[in-house]
């Protein structure tokens, strides 16, 4: 085998590699020998055909596996003989022809095209200063918190036939929605309750309802939002037909035992005691993801290094795909309307080099300090994500089972996590007391990242029998087939 370097360009390589036709006519012969001893056709006893028939037979077929085998095994050795760390499969470009290599008429000759994982030394962890934003729980809040829970369990009670409706009472009505005199599917619904100021139903329905009392028929003219789910309805006039049956005010839930005991614990004390460790815990996970934020810019201002370009282009594909899907979906953030495609695309570049840049420096420390990822770290991550599937945990064990390159996407969240709480041990961290509002605000988000796109409000459905009109659809669970296909991943 004849190796030799023709590129040598920043991080990228590329190999002229030659295997004489002699050497693989060679390859043949001892795999025709290996196989000899088994092969069995008609004519010749088992294991006794000749060499030179089974080339006759097999010769092109075994040739062109060979083909394949040997430019695996040549790049490798290309590799270790050059001391190339690989930043990706390489990539290889036939110089031959096909045909005449595996007729032995032609040196088997192909370019090897292959990036290098850039050299560099990582920034010590203990070096590096960050501020951890705290925020402590009030008495306040938690009292907030109690009264909103007391709102949630709110009931209602029948009024006099006389009273009229008002803003937070309930009106239980039939109702028959018609556009242009006809009816259309899911606008009719009998014994609905309605509460008005819910905001539960198609702006404008329940408002229309104040000062309706038992027994009144009162028509409701509403307009279907422009970006109704149902096409044939969005933008249109509608008219409900309507009858009020019942009018209920709202009584009052006091805070107390009693209060604590319908949310299954025992004592309102109880009760301030869980909500106020719910909101610790939901305190202390935003407070080290700024941490975790904050360490990640540090780290990247510690190191400027040649990026392998096709790891570049590779996370660039990934988070331009989901940003052009959410261009076609019209789901685009205030901020970045105005811009061009090329102000956008060089934006998303400068998170794919960051992101690239920073997964190298997060691999070399973790490869340092021995960090890694057990095998019962990914079964509980691939537990956690089957639940997210009722019904079909089994098809999504199976499905991250059968495919390794789905395990990697759930091991990698998992070791950059581990590194990341290895550093902030290491780091000089300085605990600062903020405000809630400046705890899950995003002041200190880095220049070349972006917060993750939001996903846009679920749109309303129309009125189902038996059910109140264009009430908000509960969210659906995706198949399980394809759980690890994910969104633009969050930027770090």
């Amino acid at each position: 085998m004849q190796v030799k370097e023709t590129k040598a360009e920043g991080l990228s390589r590329t190999y002229d590699i030659t295997i004489t036709a002699a050497e693989l006519a060679a390859k043949l012969d001892a795999k025709v020998a290996e196989v000899q001893p088994e092969v069995s056709l008609k004519g010749f006893r088992p294991g006794k055909v000749p060499a030179a028939h089974i080339k006759r037979m097999f010769g092109k077929s075994m040739m062109g596996e060979l083909m394949q085998e040997t430019m695996d095994s040549a790049s490798k050795q290309a590799l270790n003989d050059n001391d190339i760390k690989p930043a990706g499969n390489p990539h290889f470009h036939m110089q031959s022809e096909a045909e005449d290599v595996i007729a032995g008429k032609s040196d088997l000759n192909f370019h090897m095209h292959v990036d290098i994982m850039p050299d560099f030394t990582p920034a010590d962890p203990a070096k590096l200063s960050v501020e951890r934003p705290v925020c402590e729980v009030s008495d306040e809040e938690v009292d907030e918190a109690v009264t909103r829970i007391a709102g949630d369990q709110k009931t209602f009670k029948d009024k006099t036939a006389a009273s009229k409706a008002k803003d937070g009472d309930a009106v239980v009505i039939d109702f028959v929605g018609s556009i242009d005199g006809k009816k259309f599917d899911g606008g009719a619904a009998e014994d609905a309750e309605v509460v008005i100021g819910a905001g539960q139903f198609i702006p404008g329905f329940e408002e229309q309802l104040i000062g309706a009392k038992k027994g009144d028929t009162p028509v409701l003219t509403v307009t279907f939002p422009k970006d109704y789910q149902a096409e044939n309805l969005a933008g249109k006039e509608a008219k409900f037909e309507t009858t009020v049956k019942v009018v209920k005010g709202p009584v009052e839930t006091k805070i107390d035992d009693d209060l604590a005991k319908k949310m299954g614990l025992t004592s309102l004390d109880a009760l301030k005691d869980a909500i106020r460790q719910n909101m610790e815990s939901e305190y202390k996970k935003q407070s080290r993801a700024r941490s975790k934020r904050r360490i990640l810019d540090a780290l990247d201002a510690k190191h400027d290094f040649d990026l392998p370009q096709g790891m570049v282009d590779a996370e660039f594909n990934q988070i331009w795909k989901q940003v052009e899907a959410d261009l076609k979906e019209g789901n685009v953030e205030d901020e970045d309307k105005d811009k061009s495609e090329d102000d956008l695309r060089a934006e998303y570049l400068a998170i794919s080099q960051r992101r690239v840049r920073l997964g190298l420096v997060l691999a070399e420390i973790g490869q340092q300090n021995n960090i890694s990822v057990a095998a019962e770290e990914v079964s509980r991550a691939v537990n956690q994500e089957a639940m997210r599937y009722p019904g079909q945990e089994k098809q999504v064990v199976e499905y991250f089972q059968k495919n390794p390159e789905a395990q990697a996407q759930l091991r990698a969240p998992i070791f950059e996590e581990k590194v990341v709480d290895f550093m902030l041990e290491l780091a000089t961290v300085k605990d600062v007391k903020v405000s809630k509002e400046e705890l899950f605000s995003d002041d200190d988000a880095p220049g070349d990242s972006k917060p993750a796109k939001k996903k846009p409000a679920a749109k309303k459905k129309p009125a189902t029998k038996k059910k109140a009109p264009a009430k908000k659809p509960a969210a659906k669970k995706p198949a399980a087939k394809k759980p690890a296909a994910k969104k633009t991943p969050a930027k770090k």
